[in-house]
């Protein structure tokens, strides 16, 4: 059993795009299917579907990966907040991935959301991950 599913998550992905694999199966979870959906809006995944297992194993999300010319969308992901050292942070200290070209994604009071739209509502939260 692995003590942090979110890290494990993006491992599958950043592995699963070094392989260049067409998908990724990830265990199921409402949290980290929040954390996909808003990779899919921003663009550094496919399509995410949800696969439902009768025979006791867990449910599975199928996230569909994207290539550009060959190299994978996602260039670099990386889990900031972990179980033993959290990272929060202000609203007016939200970091700007990549100069602002990348994507952080927060946990904040208002749900999970990314590091632009938190900085729009003024709200600060704990940083999950960084993409770009």
């Amino acid at each position: 059993m692995f003590s942090d599913p979110i890290a494990d998550m993006l491992t599958r992905i950043r592995n699963a795009q070094m392989a260049r694999k067409p998908f990724v199966d990830v265990p199921y979870s409402k949290f980290k299917k929040t954390i996909v959906d808003i990779l899919e809006r921003e663009g550094y995944v496919g399509q995410v579907r949800f696969e439902e297992k009768k025979d006791g194993v867990c449910d599975m999300l199928n996230i569909t990966l994207k290539y550009q010319s060959g190299k994978p969308a996602i260039q670099f992901i990386k889990r900031e907040s972990k179980p033993g050292h959290r990272k929060y942070t202000k609203s007016e200290e939200i970091p700007k991935v990549l100069n602002g070209f990348g994507l952080a994604i927060l946990s904040t009071s208002k749900g999970i959301m990314t590091n632009k739209d938190a900085r729009e509502q003024g709200i600060g939260g704990e940083i999950i991950c960084s993409v770009y």
